[in-house]
């Protein structure tokens, strides 16, 4: 998942410092957005890599992910409480420090080839992109004028993803390139260590790197360590959390949906390279699979990009619906398509994830006031999804067997947050019921339009699903390879007639305030 990036209220007394210093700043701290979103999701190349060099089921492999998010949950609320003693930039300072110790420790790691040591690492490395994140967003918003700080948090988001793209793409060439076949079943437990040895010098080596390159960061950061004294840290409020976590429905569903969606998008990226791999899917290698990865992350990029444009003429909610609806669509299509087809498929769902962070987030905090922090807190806790769902996924996987049988843990995940964008435009807060700005509708038979679509979809489906694809010979029945193309065309039908469909009916609903 690429770093969230969520709006602050932190701000500079004065409306924000232009001297040299915090322009510099400034200019470093977009260098760590860009950076950070790699960091990040280099995960989900280490999934790929640590299967075969450790032999290991997908549950197992996806621990990967586990061990990384489960510090989101660990050190999201003390990273707060250092922050308010600390301040933004010696915040930021330790968190470069804590990233460069850890990711020193994959030297031995890698030395040793031990799975658990790389877990214990990525551990720590997510303790100290936690710590950065509760600091990032008030250093973006401090180091300028108030009102320019929208377009400076866009602005780093867009680097992120760049960045996101940009080293999941080569980090595929230099984890990946040098990975090789071993056959398990006959080499000894001392060819198994040395193949492991082998396998693990190219992640010692990144990491080494990352390692360097932090402790540059801090250092630099630390040269400027007192360009936002005069900046005050917003106090960590934990007082009143339970209490609105408990009451507070809208919360409650936007916490949820957070837990969803970073779960979902986590668990298709990081089982991306195995499920391109397969022979019914794309058959690729370890390394054009793992660079295919940042294509998934790069129709992000594009669709926040393009996001603010759909989220100016249409309510979020609504937004939220349809992109939900299409990423089922996108999943369903792979699930029961073959080759190119249903790799893309699940490739593009990265477009369709771009626009959901930053709107459940927006809706689950709506109308909140004075309790907004408490609410932030509890949606940014709730991005331990990520730990938890890629597991299921990996334990769907390996109980059936079959990998697009997981695919229906991201759809759920979709359901609920599709269910939850409903809700909000049904619901919605009294600020938005008494400011909310006009909105673009649909013809007024765009409706009906929309279920005739959806029923064609649901025909479809069924004829894919009862025809035949195999043939009889002497030597029994034997699957077509046309008759399995009419039947794969015939679910990409389906699944395109259900997106539109969707997303018509969704949207004629759609009324003036």
């Amino acid at each position: 998942m690429a770093a969230p990036i969520v709006g602050s209220n932190a701000g500079s007394s004065n409306g924000g410092s232009t001297n040299g210093n915090t322009r510099i700043v400034l200019i470093l701290a977009f260098a760590v957005f860009f950076l950070l979103g790699g960091v990040t999701n280099i995960n989900d190349l280490l999934v790929g890599k640590f299967k075969p060099m450790f032999q290991l089921s997908h549950a197992q492999a996806n621990l990967v992910q586990m061990a990384f998010f489960i510090a989101y949950a660990a050190f999201s609320i003390p990273a707060g409480i250092v922050m308010s003693r600390l301040g933004y930039i010696r915040t930021f300072v330790l968190g470069f420090v804590m990233i460069a110790a850890a990711a020193l420790l994959f030297i031995p790691a890698s030395a040793a080839a031990s799975f658990p040591g790389f877990l214990g690492c990525l551990f720590f490395i997510g303790a100290g992109i936690t710590v950065l994140q509760v600091a990032m967003n008030p250093v973006i918003t401090t180091l300028g004028p108030v009102e320019t700080s929208h377009s400076r948090l866009t602005f780093a988001q867009a680097f992120n993803s760049i960045g996101v793209t940009l080293m999941v793409y080569g980090g595929a060439k230099v984890l990946l390139g040098d990975s090789k076949p071993i056959d398990a079943a006959t080499a000894t437990a001392a060819q198994m260590q040395a193949y492991r040895v082998e396998q693990g010098a190219s992640i010692g080596h990144a990491y080494m790197w990352l390692a360097i390159v932090m402790l540059a960061i801090a250092a630099l950061f630390w040269t400027f360590r007192s360009a936002l004294d005069h900046a005050k840290t917003e106090e960590t409020k934990v007082a009143g959390t339970w209490d609105l976590l408990m009451t507070n429905r809208r919360v409650q569903l936007g916490a949820l949906c957070i837990f969803t969606y970073v779960g979902a998008e986590v668990a298709i990226g990081s089982n991306m390279i195995a499920y391109l791999g397969e022979q019914s899917v794309m058959g690729l290698g370890l390394e054009a699979a793992g660079k295919l990865v940042a294509f998934y992350w790069g129709g992000a990029m594009i669709g926040r990009f393009v996001g603010g444009f759909v989220l100016r003429a249409f309510r979020p909610g609504r937004v939220l619906t349809t992109y939900a609806a299409a990423a089922i669509g996108l999943i369903a299509i792979s699930a029961f398509s073959m080759g190119a087809v249903s790799g893309w498929a699940l490739i593009l769902v990265g477009f369709f994830n771009s626009l959901m962070f930053p709107t459940i987030f927006s809706l689950g905090t709506e109308g909140l006031g004075e309790q907004t922090p408490q609410g932030s807190g509890i949606l940014c806790t709730a991005i331990v999804g990520g730990a938890l769902v890629p597991f299921l996924f990996g334990s769907v996987a390996d109980m059936t067997g079959n990998m697009r049988m997981a695919l229906i843990v991201p759809v759920v995940c979709y359901v609920i947050i599709a269910l939850f964008g409903m809700w909000a435009v049904a619901n919605p807060s009294a600020q938005t019921s008494s400011g909310q700005t006009s909105e673009i509708t649909a013809r007024p038979n765009s409706k009906s339009v929309g279920i005739i679509a959806l029923a064609l979809a649901a025909l479809v489906a069924i004829y894919a699903m009862v025809m035949k694809t195999s043939v009889s010979t002497p030597l029994g029945d034997v699957s077509n390879i046309g008759l399995l193309n009419t039947q794969q065309n015939a679910f990409i039908v389906a699944g395109f007639l259900g997106v539109i469909g969707t997303i018509l009916t969704v949207f004629a609903s759609a009324k003036k305030p």
